[in-house]
């Protein structure tokens, strides 16, 4: 069967073809056609580095570094809140990149602040909750 034929009988019909695909809500670039890709995706490139440097950090200190990665996060979810356009850094809904970066973000930053050993912070109820399902 020859590669002109085949395309033929197995094209898919009309109404099951994309049309066009919607772009997220705010994921216009940041500046112009004209300046540089580094300059018109800035947001997601300043996210991109905190969380690199918090990595980075993590080897000097632990949880220094995974608070530098929370924040981080939540500065995703400023950016994303705040700016009107934010390239790549928009990928769903702005609200569902809002709750996800700062939900995200937030876990990491108490998660890190109460790890073991000596604890930056203690929360009595978990304590509970550890003892109870560990006996």
């Amino acid at each position: 069967m020859s590669g002109v034929a085949w395309r033929k009988r197995w094209r898919v019909p009309e109404r099951y073809r994309t049309r066009s695909t919607a772009r997220p809500e705010g994921g216009g670039r940041t500046a112009g056609w004209d300046a540089p890709a580094p300059i018109r995706q800035w947001p997601l490139l300043v996210v991109l580095a905190t969380t690199l440097a918090g990595l980075l950090l993590t080897l000097a200190d632990f949880r220094v570094g995974l608070l530098v990665v929370g924040c981080g996060l939540l500065a995703g979810a400023a950016l994303r809140a705040w700016l009107p356009a934010v390239g790549m850094l928009a990928v769903r809904s702005r609200f569902t990149d809002i709750v996800t970066y700062g939900l995200l973000g937030t876990v990491v930053v108490l998660l890190t602040l109460m790890a073991e050993p000596s604890p930056w912070l203690e929360v009595p109820f978990l304590n509970d909750i550890l003892r109870f399902s560990v006996d």
